[in-house]
């Protein structure tokens, strides 16, 4: 009789917590989306004004992941008027790398270099993108795994490492921060260099690319060959694979920041077009969500708070409980094929069923976390 009532109890205190209204969190794949850093040359109101409009204009290409909608005329206002976001600000210093030319010899040497760092009002920026209509990349965010191949004048190859192409790893590195994707480089060890060669990601080879791909669990793959002649110019050729599809595109630019910027920024757009989510005022869609291993309430919390996190859902309620198996009733500020894709992009869901892409009122998973 005890065990009866405790059961009951459990059941009773799980419904009455996943009928509550659901707090949004940030930060579950990128963090700080709200707040950036900006270098100043002191502490100034005037110094302090450009460092707020400039670290806004960083936020909102974070958040929506998309720099066209920085010229947009209610984000153009709102930059001028950018300090009305300001949550907060804090002033530091860093090393710097400086480069110094003498007799056309480029020196390095360490500085220190002030910066302040602009924490804005997640609440006010999404308002301000919901009256302009404007879609919210949300934090949960694909990943890109980057192969690439080196050729220089005399035509040898080398494939692309952090340890020996610094200046090429710390450019996407810093661009992955600015635009907050997560960028993945491959270890390259023996399994890597047994599946894929140079000549391989040179003649962008995608199934090889694909199958060498797999284990990183990536979301997306570029890859990308660059040749450097003895003109000085770079050229070469990158293919972006996203949900099955391949797009091959040419570059050719004589500065290795333009040669990069170009497709990093290209697939940017790209992943934010297709997983940014349109403002609603009201819900569009209501699926359910049934979720198998459930066993306990840690795990229990573990689901709330990974559901509260994807910005598609506005609210959730309980419909049934059974054993380990737990429905929830969501209330979507889009459609089910967008949930479908975003909850793809992580690892916590693992769908039950392979053909549920059919049916995407009910969504049914395992919880594997």
């Amino acid at each position: 009789m005890k065990s009866f009532f405790l059961n009951n109890l459990v059941l009773i205190t799980l419904l009455l917590l996943v009928s509550m209204p659901l707090q949004k969190s940030h930060g579950l794949q990128v963090e700080d989306l709200y707040s950036y850093q900006v270098v100043v040359d002191n502490e100034s109101d005037s110094e302090r004004s450009r460092a707020f409009q400039e670290a806004f204009k960083a936020v909102i290409l974070k958040v929506t992941g998309d720099r066209r909608w920085l010229v947009e005329p209610d984000v153009e206002r709102a930059i001028a008027n950018a300090q009305s976001y300001v949550e907060g600000i804090q002033y530091g210093s860093r090393i710097s790398t400086q480069f110094l030319s003498i007799d056309n010899n480029d020196l390095q040497s360490l500085g220190r270099e002030r910066f302040i760092e602009v924490s804005f009002a997640s609440s006010l920026i999404q308002d301000l993108l919901l009256s302009a209509n404007i879609p919210v990349w949300t934090s949960n965010r694909p990943s890109v795994l980057v192969w690439m191949v080196l050729q220089d004048s005399a035509g040898n190859r080398t494939l692309f490492t952090p340890e020996l192409n610094p200046e090429i790893s710390e450019y996407i590195e810093n661009f992955a921060r600015i635009r907050a994707i997560p960028i993945i480089f491959p270890v390259l060890d023996f399994e890597d260099r047994e599946n894929l060669s140079e000549e391989d990601v040179w003649s962008l080879d995608a199934d090889k690319i694909v199958k060498a791909s797999n284990r990183y669990g990536a979301d997306s793959i570029l890859s990308g060959r660059l040749h450097f002649t003895s003109l000085g110019e770079l050229i070469g050729l990158w293919q972006f694979i996203f949900q099955g599809d391949i797009e091959v595109f040419d570059g050719v630019e004589e500065n290795l920041d333009a040669y990069l910027e170009e497709p990093l920024d290209r697939i940017t757009n790209q992943l934010a077009s297709y997983f940014a989510i349109a403002p609603h005022i009201k819900p569009l869609e209501t699926v359910q969500l049934k979720v198998e291993g459930i066993s306990d309430l840690s795990a229990y919390s573990s689901l709330i708070n990974y559901v509260s996190g994807l910005g598609l859902v506005q609210n959730a309620k309980a419909s049934s409980l059974n054993g380990e198996i737990l429905e929830l009733e969501l209330d979507l500020l889009g459609g089910s094929a967008e949930l479908f894709e975003l909850i793809g992009l992580d690892r916590d869901l693992l769908p039950i069923q392979s053909s549920q892409r059919d049916d995407l009122k009910v969504l049914h998973y395992r919880w594997t976390r």
